[in-house]
């Protein structure tokens, strides 16, 4: 009897474990994907805005993307987690017509170009697909 009565609380006790783990699991990889997204971020900011704008940037101009299949990093237990991240670049409505927008030297006349450079991270955690974005906005 006491032999049954331990088996049954070790069940319980090992149910309840797992339903504290999982949460702290999902939490984890949340903080992975945010980690990453800040690395686009960074890379977005910091890189030469006349390689933002050329014809081999790594956000080429709307409507063409890239896509990039990363490792966003490694749990605990040292599995990998991995995402997929897709790049675009949108121009500013002002920008001169060369500059992919509608802009005259009347509506813009500082000749500014202005685009949002946007990085989309797309990872699955069980049977659910996660997206996160970062967009920056790059003027010159």
């Amino acid at each position: 009897m006491s032999l049954a009565i331990l088996t049954v609380l070790g069940l319980i006790l090992l149910k309840l474990s797992l339903n504290i783990l999982l949460p702290r699991q999902w939490t984890l990889q949340q903080t992975l994907s945010d980690a990453y997204l800040t690395y686009e971020k960074s890379y977005a900011q910091r890189i030469p805005f006349e390689d933002l704008t050329s014809a081999t940037s790594p956000w080429p101009a709307q409507p063409q993307s890239t896509t990039t299949v990363v490792d966003i990093g490694r749990t605990p237990g040292g599995s990998s987690v991995s995402g997929t991240v897709y790049r675009t670049r949108v121009p500013d409505p002002g920008n001169f017509p060369v500059d992919g927008g509608t802009g005259t030297t009347t509506t813009n006349p500082a000749a500014m170009k202005i685009w949002k450079v946007q990085s989309v991270l797309t990872y699955q955690i069980g049977d659910h697909t996660y997206v996160k974005s970062r967009t920056v906005t790059r003027a010159q």
